[in-house]
């Protein structure tokens, strides 16, 4: 048995993959995993490592986890089955997503922008009060 045939606790494979073990426990509730038991404690292997990097990257790719599960399909199967239309629909959908977050972003750019230009009128604004009121001179400093 090879060294990525080892099993590892749900603290390592937390720690490979760079997440935390109650997402781990959160995906075997959702039945995307099964690691094997050892009493108490969850056993993964190769296969069960494999399994959560397809999780991962169908989130990666905005994938619900009922989609994702859908995608993986049974415990010995390999890989996301995309077809070529899921895929272009993924893909509008991410583009969708992206044109939206440039919209947030320029809208938080020029609110920023605007708290900057105040700055320099010497009018400060309070950016507690969710406006562009100045500042009393009474609660500056204030929390």
């Amino acid at each position: 048995m090879g060294e990525a045939d080892t099993p590892m606790t749900i603290g390592e494979v937390a720690r490979e993959f760079g997440m935390t073990s109650r997402a781990l426990r959160f995906y075997e509730a959702r039945r995307l995993i099964a690691p094997q038991r050892s009493g108490a404690a969850r056993v993964y292997r190769r296969s069960d490592r494999e399994r959560i990097a397809l999780i991962l990257t169908g989130r990666r790719l905005g994938f619900t986890l009922a989609e994702i599960k859908e995608l993986i399909g049974r415990p010995d199967s390999e890989g996301l089955h995309l077809s070529r239309e899921q895929c272009v629909e993924q893909i509008n959908l991410l583009e969708q997503q992206k044109r939206d977050l440039e919209l947030a972003i320029a809208e938080l750019r020029h609110i920023y922008t605007s708290f900057y230009r105040k700055l320099l009128d010497g009018r400060p604004s309070d950016p507690r009060a969710g406006d562009d009121r100045p500042v009393p001179h009474a609660r500056r400093g204030a929390k």
